[in-house]
């Protein structure tokens, strides 16, 4: 029974793919040495016989012909009576070799073996998954959701590998259920309790460029460089794409006739908008580009303190700003500079610049309604309360006090 038991671990053994045939028959050569050490203390005089194809094993020991009552190691000496009950033929001094059937080992022993073998096979696959996915992180992979839960999602790959998709690695309005095919990106593995853990992700960077390398072929083929990507997962991302060949326009490869390139990469990522940009080393038009669709009229650039002063007309602050902040925080990442919006334009003879407020409200508060764009009372009152506590980082009731305080200058 113990025979066809480990005959069966040893088929399961052979049909692992991914192991290589010389790695297979080294790890298998070697348990059964072990085995045979623990069982007859020597190893060096047996033969073991590994049949990859077939998942079968032999095992034959070699022993020299010594006279009768002459024995001295069994393991390594057969009497001469012994060695002609096999064969007539033997004489002292020769060589006999015999089977050794695993029966001989004992009960204990081929459970030890088995034991020992099923814990090498898991062994090894668990190096071999972690080795495999080491190679392919920054790659797309897809799997099949098998099991949601409040943290994460495990997924199955095409070989019923188990791969994690944390909760914060998700966009946040991915919905997924079981049986949904799912594409994320490979960010890291890592070996936790002697398991490898194989941690993907839909909120990467990577996982953008890797759509745009799937869908572009021009990226694929590096016509088209990509820069430098940004993004807040599920709300707006900003590429920067650069051509080699002046042929090649890159905002228009990247986006297709019609929109047709970038509109599966957006249904991908739950409809989040993507800014295309032509970069280029020029900072000043580069920072006019990351903040489209806003027009800047002036730009002024501290090259030390990589800031970045921006004048546009009143109306195109907002479209500058965006919602919630968000394109010009995505530009500052983008460009590397930290941007300051200004209004420009005909002054309204009833507005008060922020500065007159100086000894009312405190400096930082003014900092940070001047750094979202409001650097006139009236661009502050124009705002809601909720609009201006997304923006920055202000609490509504200080917004509300700082309301109050403009409101009775007009009054």
């Amino acid at each position: 029974m113990e025979n066809i038991n480990l005959i069966e671990t040893f088929s399961e053994f052979k049909e692992l793919k991914n192991i290589d045939r010389a790695t297979m028959i080294s790890v298998l050569e070697d348990v059964f040495r072990s085995t045979l050490l623990k069982v007859y203390g020597n190893d060096e005089n047996f033969d073991v016989i590994i049949n990859i194809d077939k998942g079968d094993f032999e095992i034959w020991r070699n022993r020299e012909v010594v006279e009768d009552g002459q024995v001295e190691d069994p393991n390594l000496q057969i009497s001469l009576s012994e060695a002609k009950r096999i064969d007539e033929d033997y004489e002292v001094g020769e060589d006999v070799t015999d089977e050794v059937k695993l029966q001989h080992f004992g009960r204990r022993a081929i459970l030890a073996l088995r034991q020992n073998l099923t814990s090498r096979i898991m062994d090894l696959e668990k190096n071999n998954l972690f080795q495999k996915y080491s190679e392919r992180i920054g790659e797309i992979i897809t799997g099949e959701v098998y099991q949601v839960w409040k943290r994460e999602i495990l997924i199955l790959d095409e070989e019923a590998n188990e791969l994690i998709l944390p909760k914060s690695e998700q966009i946040p309005s991915d919905y997924f259920r079981k049986g949904d095919s799912i594409r994320a990106v490979v960010v890291r593995v890592e070996m936790r309790n002697n398991t490898p853990l194989i941690i993907l992700s839909r909120t990467s960077p990577v996982f953008l460029e890797r759509l745009f390398e799937l869908e572009v072929p021009e990226i694929f083929d590096g016509l088209i460089t990509i820069k430098k990507i940004v993004r807040v997962p599920g709300e707006r991302a900003k590429v920067a794409v650069e051509s080699y060949d002046e042929r090649i326009d890159p905002v228009g490869a990247c986006v297709g006739m019609k929109g047709s390139r970038i509109h599966g990469i957006v249904r991908e990522l739950r409809n989040e908008n993507i800014d295309v940009i032509n970069f280029t080393n020029n900072q000043q038009l580069f920072i006019t580009r990351a903040l489209s669709p806003a027009k800047i009229t002036s730009i002024k650039l501290n090259q030390d303190t990589k800031r970045a002063e921006v004048f546009l007309k009143p109306n195109e602050v907002s479209l500058a700003i965006g919602k919630g902040g968000l394109n010009i925080r995505l530009a500052s990442q983008l460009t590397g500079y930290e941007i300051d919006v200004y209004r420009e334009g005909t002054e309204d003879d009833e507005d008060v610049n922020l500065d007159e407020f100086v000894d009312e409200i405190d400096g930082w508060i003014l900092d940070e309604l001047k750094a979202v764009g409001c650097d006139t009372a009236k661009s502050v009152l124009e705002l809601s309360v909720q609009d201006l506590a997304q923006r920055t980082d202000l609490e509504e009731e200080t917004i509300t006090e700082v309301m109050n305080i403009l409101r009775a200058e007009f009054e």
